[in-house]
């Protein structure tokens, strides 16, 4: 008969106690959820997820953009229909409804991408970040059957670790699906089809869906490239930078793998960027709207137009190069009218007359960084004699290098290549041209 009164042994024996196993040993300077024996709470079955996004309430999204570019940036957004335009840290503030947010994503040439705000909240650990995704109704922007991944980025915090800061949000994603469904959708880090973003300043986060589902400077047609290439979005602001408008020729004497000639194709012919993007991210949204984003593809591709025969052109002395950039351009509605030879610059008899845009190798791209003064040098000569009546416009990712160059800049402005801080200058290359300006 069990013992409900008596010895202590009877009233372990009565409750089961010496059937439980020894709680796992905890390990200190470790996370509570990384503890031997962790089991992450499910969401409470009477507990309401978040299902009004911020986006929702307030029709407000943030631009991300390259530093140097933020007032092409503006300008494209208002021109694109954006309003309420506010700058802020690495990119812009803007109000949409649905037409404009698919039609900046498809038509911009500038942005990063675009993002569409979830929750915003006080953070100072990662435990809240785990617990308030714990609390998001998933489903309404993602499959269980799906994939998705985690951009995170911090700054000025107490949360300092980026990555396992986007560990946490990944795993709150996941064990709220177990909780719900019993099943979690899985992690694809290459092409998930959801791709969500987690930023962390000064202990403020904001969890967001990318609605670009992913870079926009990948616009689909260079699927080669060589050492160090531009960003097309960079690409495109030089394009822009210069005015280029298609009443005089465009040459590229050091065209590399062509991103300068594919983005003055599109410029001209007035491709929208996101032409050959299978899809976006704005698709997976709960209130994402298929006719309006028909009409806003239909409304952006009606305005193509040909290309003439022989406006652009570029030429390299590498033929792999040459190879890839032809490879490129063939991907582009008109980019089998773009005239591509292999030659060195100092081969060509003369550019008159046209618009030069160009990216000169430097640095690792030359093996020793030697080489590259000299290199610059001696385009700064080839400019000076045989491109008179010409304005060209180089971006150089070292603006140590400018001087090199031997030639008066009407202007610098800076603009950033991933990581790299360079500078587009303009020459105006007439007769008689003075020599170099400061390094700045």
């Amino acid at each position: 008969m069990t013992q409900r009164h008596g010895s202590q042994d009877g009233r372990r024996h009565e409750r089961g106690w010496e059937r439980r196993k020894p709680r796992p040993k905890r390990v200190y300077g470790v996370p509570r959820s990384q503890q031997p024996g962790y089991r992450p709470p499910a969401p409470r079955p009477d507990a309401k997820p978040l299902r009004t996004f911020l986006y929702e309430r307030e029709g407000r999204f943030f631009g991300q953009i390259s530093r140097g570019m933020e007032e092409l940036g503006e300008a494209e957004l208002r021109e694109l229909g954006a309003h309420k335009i506010q700058k802020a840290y690495r990119g812009v503030y803007f109000n949409a409804d649905h037409e404009t947010l698919y039609r900046v994503n498809y038509c911009s040439r500038f942005f990063s991408r675009f993002l569409a705000p979830i929750v915003e909240f006080k953070c100072v650990g990662t435990d809240q970040i785990y617990t308030k995704a714990l609390g998001i109704a998933w489903e309404r922007v993602l499959n269980v059957d799906g994939t998705f991944a985690v951009v995170a980025n911090v700054a000025n915090s107490r949360i300092t670790h980026s990555q396992f800061a986007a560990f946490r949000l990944k795993d709150g994603v996941a064990d709220y699906f177990r909780g719900t469904r019993g099943k979690r959708p899985s992690v694809d880090t290459r092409n998930p089809a959801v791709w969500l973003n987690l930023h962390v300043e000064n202990d403020r986060a904001t969890i967001s869906i990318d609605t670009s589902g992913g870079a926009l400077h990948r616009r689909g047609y260079r699927t080669e490239g060589g050492e160090a290439p531009l960003q097309e979005t960079l690409a495109a602001a030089i394009i822009a930078f210069s005015d280029w408008d298609g009443e005089r020729p465009l040459y590229d004497p050091m065209c590399g793998s062509g991103t300068i000639l594919g983005e003055a194709v599109m410029r001209y012919r007035r491709i929208p960027p996101g032409y050959l993007r299978a899809r976006f991210g704005f698709e997976n949204l709960p209130d994402f709207n298929p006719e309006v984003w028909a009409n806003v593809k239909k409304a952006g591709n009606e305005n193509i137009r040909e290309l003439p025969e022989g406006l652009i052109a570029g030429s390299d002395r590498d033929p792999k190069a040459v190879r890839i950039a032809c490879s490129n351009l063939e991907r582009l509605p008109g980019g089998d009218r773009v005239r591509l030879s292999r030659k060195e610059f100092s081969r060509i008899d003369h550019i008159h007359n046209s618009t030069i845009v160009t990216n000169p190798p430097y640095g690792l791209r030359m093996g020793d960084p030697r080489l590259a003064g000299q290199l610059i040098k001696a385009f700064g000569d080839f400019l000076k004699n045989r491109c008179t009546g010409s304005t060209a416009y180089v971006y150089l990712g070292d603006r140590a290098l400018i001087p090199e160059l031997g030639l008066h800049t009407s202007f610098k402005k800076q603009l950033f290549n991933g990581p790299l801080d360079g500078r587009l200058v303009k020459l105006e290359l007439y007769a008689g041209k003075r020599g170099s300006d400061d390094k700045r």
